[in-house]
C-alpha cells in the first residue's frame, strides 16, 4: 500500500472521530462515564500526529504502532479494546498486496482478539456487534465476487445497520452493564465509533484511485 493511502486512511479516520466526538460522549454519557467521544479524539489526534511516520511503515507495522498508540492515549475500556483491535490486525497483515481476503482474515483475527481482551462476545452490547457483521459482510461480498465498490457499500451499510441494531440489546459488559434493563433503547457508544471508522474507512477506499 504506497504512503499517501495510508496517510489518508489516518486522516479520514482521525477527522471523523473528531467531527463526531460530541455525538460519541453524548451516547456514553447515557449508559457509560461520558467520555468515549473525548477519549477516542485524544487517541486519533494522537495517531494524526504521527501520520508520516506511520504512511512510512508497511501497512502491518503501521496498524500495530497505531494500536500501542491508543493504548497509551485512550482512557477507559477504549484504549485497550482498540489498542487490541489495530495491532491483531496489524500481526494478520499478510506481506504482500491487502485483497479483500486478506483484510476479512485480518479482521477475523481483531475480532478474536477483542473477545479475548475484554471477555465478551457478540450480543452484548459493545462494538463486537459491529465488527462480526461488518466481517460476515465482507465475506459475503467476496463469496458474490462483488468489485471493489460494491463490497465497500455492502460492508458500509451492515456496519452502520449493526451499530442501530446494538438499541434495543441490554448490555452485559462494562459500566452500561450496570444499569441492567435501563441500558435498552440506547445505542452502544462503542458500536457506533467502530460503525463510523468502518464507514470512513470503506468510503476512503472507494474514493482513492
Amino acid at each position: 500500500m504506497q504512503p499517501e493511502r495510508i496517510a489518508a486512511l489516518i486522516e479520514a479516520a482521525a477527522g471523523a472521530i473528531r467531527d463526531q466526538a460530541e455525538h460519541l460522549t453524548t451516547l456514553d454519557q447515557a449508559i457509560g462515564d461520558g467520555d468515549h467521544g473525548h477519549n477516542m479524539k485524544r487517541g486519533f489526534e494522537a495517531i494524526l500526529e504521527q501520520k508520516a511516520e506511520l504512511a512510512a511503515l508497511a501497512p502491518g507495522q503501521a496498524l500495530q504502532k497505531a494500536g500501542m498508540t491508543l493504548v497509551m492515549k485512550v482512557g477507559g475500556a477504549s484504549g485497550p479494546l482498540y489498542g487490541s483491535l489495530l495491532m491483531a490486525l496489524g500481526k494478520a497483515a499478510p506481506a504482500g498486496p491487502l485483497t479483500a481476503a486478506a483484510l476479512a482474515d485480518m479482521l477475523q483475527a481483531g475480532i478474536a482478539a477483542v473477545m479475548a481482551r475484554g471477555k465478551s462476545t457478540t450480543g452484548e452490547k459493545t462494538l463486537l456487534d459491529v465488527l462480526a457483521p461488518a466481517e460476515a459482510a465482507l465475506r459475503a461480498g467476496i463469496a458474490a465476487d462483488e468489485a471493489a465498490p460494491a463490497l465497500a457499500a455492502r460492508v458500509k451499510a451492515a456496519a452502520l445497520a449493526a451499530a442501530e441494531a446494538t438499541k434495543p440489546l441490554q448490555a452485559t459488559k462494562g459500566r452500561a452493564s450496570f444499569l441492567g434493563p435501563r441500558s435498552v433503547g440506547h445505542m452502544d457508544p462503542g458500536a457506533c465509533s467502530s460503525a463510523l471508522l468502518i464507514a470512513t474507512l470503506c468510503d476512503t477506499f472507494t474514493d482513492s484511485p
